[in-house]
């Protein structure tokens, strides 16, 4: 610990009562923020150089000896660096397990003139995906693939929301993610002539017979309502996993797994 750090030892600190309401979206927006909890997405986070403003962390729950690194490079990074009581830190976690670190960062913001414009492009269009969660599982799947960008489509789900940070192992950071329209999407792809691989189960072509080595976007939604007709009318060709059981589609995050890897195996 730093002799320039605070010390917060009171969860009736007002810091901390404000921390604990940035776990709700609406006051997140308000406050213009993102919770960053963990080591690793912490560190994934420096790695990629976001900026970090404040970093509380509570020496107590480090799992192991890298933590007081971590913090020194939040605190060089420019970063308020803030160490707080076990029972504070355990206030502030959402974590099961707290590991010690929980960072306030600015919310992701980048748009769709941030996407990097790469020959042959793989390109990732997640519609209306309901889980925070299963968004993260994405997140971390297209950051392994490779993919040159992500485009949260029509989201239901806030990208801003820790569980979402937390579940992608911190890829949100490595990763070009935007939220965008699926009409100002549309319009991207066009421009850009990506064409649009769409996954649905009524699809006659199977995923593994199409040509992916080309400028593609592989296009997925949710496991309930699958695609919108927006979609499914406006992609160039339309692919599907073969289903041999009784269930009737996979998890939306394994499915994107399957067709990214398909496109990485294509490529090789």
């Amino acid at each position: 610990m730093s002799n320039q750090d605070l010390v917060i030892t009171s969860v009736q600190n007002q810091r901390i009562k404000d921390l604990v309401r940035l776990r709700k979206r609406p006051q997140r927006e308000k406050a213009g923020a993102l919770l960053i909890e963990g080591y690793r997405e912490l560190n994934r986070a420096l790695a990629n150089q976001y900026p970090i403003r404040q970093l509380y962390y509570c020496p107590d729950w480090y799992l192991g000896e890298n933590e007081p690194g971590l913090v020194a490079a939040c605190r060089a990074a420019g970063a308020e660096t803030v160490c707080c009581s076990r029972d504070v830190f355990d206030k502030i976690a959402y974590k099961d397990r707290p590991e010690g670190l929980l960072a306030v960062a600015a919310p992701l913001a980048k748009t769709l003139a941030d996407l990097p414009v790469v020959h042959p492009g793989l390109y990732l269009i997640a519609e209306a995906i309901e889980k925070p969660g299963n968004l993260g599982s994405i997140l971390r799947s297209a950051d392994a693939a490779g993919v040159h960008g992500v485009i949260v489509c029509d989201h239901c789900t806030d990208l801003n929301n820790p569980n979402v940070v937390r579940s992608s192992v911190g890829t949100v950071f490595s990763l070009p993610v935007v939220e965008a329209s699926t009409q100002d999407t549309l319009a991207w792809l066009k421009q850009h002539e990506v064409k649009t691989l769409a996954a649905t189960p009524s699809a006659k072509a199977l995923y593994t017979d199409v040509d992916m080595t080309q400028d593609i976007a592989l296009v997925v939604g949710t496991e309930k309502f699958g695609l919108s007709e927006a979609w499914l009318n406006g992609a160039d060709l339309p692919v599907r996993i073969p289903m041999l059981g009784q269930i009737d589609s996979l998890n939306v995050a394994c499915a994107t797994t399957l067709l990214l890897y398909e496109a990485v195996r294509q490529r090789a």
